[in-house]
């Protein structure tokens, strides 16, 4: 699941309205984008405006590979899940490496971590910080990434 955008949920109404022609039911476009609108969770269609991204602002898609750095180690993955979080532009990613990252420093302990979960900004920098005041995790689409935005 991406964050909804205006032209998807314009797209959605359209061809709601179309299924329901082909079964006689006829709906105004206006109604059809207040059904949709309700299905992504919004209490209605201005809302759904006020809430949605253009797509070129969307920073994150569910299968983009991305890199960076968890918990200062370098990794290369990719985005196994995207939801909103609050009021602010603030997305929880969930993140498959490629390799999993050793996130302890010590040279007598290890900790793997192969998928994590984390709120980020829409730069991709995560909200909560390290006791270092480092933030757990910043991430960016790869370059190389073909649906890269």
């Amino acid at each position: 699941m991406t964050l909804a955008n205006i032209a998807e949920l314009k797209i959605q109404a359209k061809r709601l309205r179309t299924a329901l022609a082909e079964n006689g039911q006829s709906l105004s476009h206006a109604q059809a984008l207040e059904l949709v609108s309700k299905q992504h969770g919004f209490r209605d269609w201005n809302t759904a405006c006020a809430s949605a991204r253009n797509s070129s602002a969307r920073p994150f898609a569910v299968g983009d590979r991305v890199s960076g750095t968890y918990m200062r180690q370098a990794f290369a993955g990719e985005i196994r899940g995207l939801s909103k979080v609050g009021q602010h532009d603030h997305i929880r990613v969930d993140v498959q490496f490629d390799q999993p990252v050793d996130v302890v420093t010590f040279d007598s302990f290890s900790s793997f971590r192969s998928r994590v979960s984390c709120i980020v900004d829409e730069d991709g920098i995560a909200v909560e910080k390290t006791s270092n005041g480092e933030p757990y995790l910043r991430m960016k689409v790869a370059a190389t990434d073909p649906k890269h935005r």
